[in-house]
């Protein structure tokens, strides 16, 4: 009994493994021939991937928020590196275009001191110069201890730019050819006109439009052709002679209509100068 029993037994195992095989062959069959899975894996495999998305989906957006202010970030950077970049160019440039008008005007000072042999030289540079008084007053960085006296002649390149109104120790004012000053001390200048006589005159003012220094009193103004050269005369006794100061542009009327008026075009900018020559006469002049 106890034999047949345990036959029997096996024969059920045996029988439920052979059944299992039979419905996992079947299972796989129907599978492999159904173009959708069954409804119960289906549900199950949606479930699954529903929860996968509600799970990965803040990992995601954290790791997009990483990756953004990642790259924000070396954005941030690379346009700091390249504005400071372009400063720097910009900056160079206007360092280059200064050292670049320094040169020239030092070149002109090396022309005007071997032109002048009758004076001494004395270079100095523009130290100040105040927007309100743009066309009055400049500061030089040399005075007293340079040697510099008031009154001296003042040039930056080949022409004159003013004279010496105040010595410092250190430093000095000078008065500007273009001074809007009425009690300033003008200038007295020399020209040839056409027949090649000397013509004189007075430097009365500027022409701020035109960029031009006014020249009245002139005797004979019709026979002064454009392009004739102007110099000091010296006949004043403030300033010596043979200091270019420019060159004729044309000749107008006054305000009044009255009197000729010539326009001399400045031998050096009188509005952008910083190199300057303070003129030291070394045998009394004219």
């Amino acid at each position: 009994m106890k034999k047949f029993l345990k036959n029997r037994r096996l024969l059920i195992i045996l029988s439920t493994f052979i059944l299992a095989l039979i419905i996992l062959a079947g299972s796989v069959s129907l599978r492999s021939s159904r173009e959708t899975p069954f409804f119960g894996q289906r549900f199950s495999n949606n479930t699954i991937g529903i929860a996968a998305k509600v799970v990965n989906w803040p990992f995601e957006k954290l790791n997009q928020g990483i990756e953004s202010m990642h790259d924000l970030l070396e954005t941030y950077q690379e346009n700091n590196y390249l504005q400071q970049k372009i400063d720097d160019l910009a900056q160079t440039k206007v360092r280059n275009s200064n050292l670049e008008k320094e040169n020239k005007e030092l070149k002109a000072t090396l022309d005007l001191k071997a032109s002048l042999t009758d004076y001494t030289l004395i270079l100095g540079s523009v130290t100040s110069r105040a927007p309100g008084s743009w066309s009055d007053i400049v500061v030089i960085d040399q005075g007293l201890n340079s040697g510099l006296k008031k009154n001296m002649a003042v040039m930056s390149g080949a022409g004159l730019v003013g004279r010496v109104i105040e010595v410092n120790d250190t430093n000095a004012k000078v008065e500007l050819i273009t001074t809007t000053n009425k009690s300033a001390s003008r200038f007295a200048v020399e020209l040839k006109d056409s027949e090649g006589d000397y013509a004189h005159g007075i430097i009365t003012g500027f022409d701020t439009k035109s960029g031009n220094l006014l020249l009245s009193q002139v005797a004979n103004s019709k026979l002064i052709k454009k392009g004739t050269k102007v110099y000091t005369s010296g006949l004043a006794g403030r300033s010596p002679k043979g200091l270019l100061v420019g060159t004729v542009k044309k000749t107008t009327r006054d305000s009044f209509g009255l009197t000729d008026v010539i326009q001399i075009k400045p031998a050096t900018d009188l509005n952008n100068f910083s190199v300057v020559s303070v003129v030291e006469r070394k045998v009394s002049g004219d």
